[in-house]
């Protein structure tokens, strides 16, 4: 906190804005992760988060990718199922 404050000071902005900026940086940044994504992906295929939640973390475009996916996989296992 003694960086933010000393940063918030050099600035003249308030810690809170200097903090808010890092966090977004950073879930923009993590977001481009792979390792991450795959995470991200494993949590929605599990039923874990919304896509609602996905999009908002991957964007759009991922996010529906991810939807197709996972409709896939669905439509894979109902079809592995009545195969049984």
């Amino acid at each position: 906190m003694n960086r933010t404050d000393a940063l918030a000071d050099v600035l003249g902005e308030d810690w809170t804005d200097i903090l808010l900026t890092a966090l977004r940086e950073y879930l923009q940044e993590a977001t481009h992760n792979d390792a991450l994504v795959q995470e991200i992906a494993a949590a929605y295929y599990d039923d874990e988060v919304t896509f609602d939640q996905v999009k908002s973390l991957v964007g759009a475009e991922e996010a529906a990718n991810l939807r197709v996916l996972k409709q896939q996989l669905d439509e894979g296992h109902i079809e592995d199922l009545a195969e049984l």
